[in-house]
Parts: C-alpha cells; sequence; structure tokens
C-alpha cells in the first residue's frame, strides 16, 4: 500500500484519555464520521484495544487515527506518551489479528475543548457530557484527519509501527 495514495474505506477515530476512550467511526466511503462509544480505560487487560480492533474487523477499517495530545506550542504533553503506547499496542493487535489497518497519530489540539463547546451549546450540561464527550472528541479527531486526506490526497498523521516499542517522535 503506497503511503501517498488514498483508500477508500471506514476509519476510526480515538481519543485516549486515563479514564476513557472515545471511539468514532466513519461510513465505508469515508465521509461521515459518528460516534460509536466511550469505553473505560484497562490498562491492565487491555480490552479497551481489544474492542477497538474487534471494531476495526467488523467494519473492514482501513485506518485508526489516534489523537495525539500535544499542548498549542506543538509540544508533547503529559498524557502524549500514554496515547503513543495506546497506538503501538493498538498497531500491534491489529497486526496480530491479520489486519493491514493502518494506525495513525493526529494532532488532536482542542479536540475535547471544541466537544464540549458543541455540547454546552446544545444545552447539555457539563455533568451530562462525561457520557459522549469522549465519543464527540474522537469524532473531532476523524473529522480533522479526513479533511486533511481530502485536502492533500495522501494520508495524514505519523505512522506507527506495531514493531516498534519506544517512544514516537513527531
Amino acid at each position: 500500500m503506497n503511503d501517498n495514495e488514498p483508500v477508500n474505506g471506514t476509519r476510526l477515530g480515538v481519543d485516549v484519555g486515563r479514564a476513557r476512550v472515545g471511539l468514532a467511526a466513519t461510513d465505508p466511503a469515508g465521509i461521515l464520521a459518528t460516534p460509536v462509544e466511550t469505553l473505560t480505560r484497562d490498562l491492565t487487560n487491555l480490552r479497551d484495544v481489544h474492542r477497538i480492533v474487534e471494531e476495526a474487523i467488523e467494519r473492514r477499517a482501513v485506518r485508526v487515527y489516534v489523537g495525539d495530545p500535544i499542548n498549542l506550542k506543538g509540544k508533547k504533553t503529559a498524557s502524549t506518551a500514554d496515547a503513543h503506547l495506546f497506538a503501538q499496542q493498538l498497531a500491534k493487535l491489529l497486526a496480530e489479528a491479520g489486519l493491514e489497518t493502518q494506525v495513525r497519530l493526529i494532532d488532536e489540539r482542542l479536540s475535547t475543548v471544541s466537544a464540549s463547546q458543541k455540547l454546552h451549546q446544545a444545552g447539555v450540561s457539563s455533568r451530562q457530557q462525561r457520557s459522549v464527550i469522549d465519543q464527540l472528541a474522537a469524532v473531532a479527531i476523524l473529522e480533522h484527519a479526513m479533511m486533511l486526506e481530502n485536502n492533500t490526497g495522501a494520508k495524514t498523521g505519523i505512522l506507527v509501527s506495531p514493531e516498534r516499542e519506544e517512544e514516537l517522535d513527531g
């Protein structure tokens, strides 16, 4: 698969948090992003990562975009290493499942802020947002990735290798 060659197919978006993981997906044409579910983080058994692999299999996903939490100045944050490790675990499990689904890190600046603002404008209180905010942040990550793909005609983000265990640059 050529890295600059656009591929049609479902894409998944993942917003990794310390307590929850938001998951979103596009339609098979890769046009419309919608929320899927909010998963509880599971650092011990990786049930959250396994659930995303199941979703990738079921939807025949061609790519999974994992939000890369960098700050407004483009620097790493306390959550960056966690998201990178999550992306590597996901890439490894997808490869072990025999899938050619790529995992790519994508800049997620302001995804959660944007999702929260949209919910607030819709009249959803901060307390009520907790159950869906991560899904909507995943939608924002996915929409950002698709916009970049459409504008450049190429895949976007940092490709995550299933073989690497070191911290990713970028």
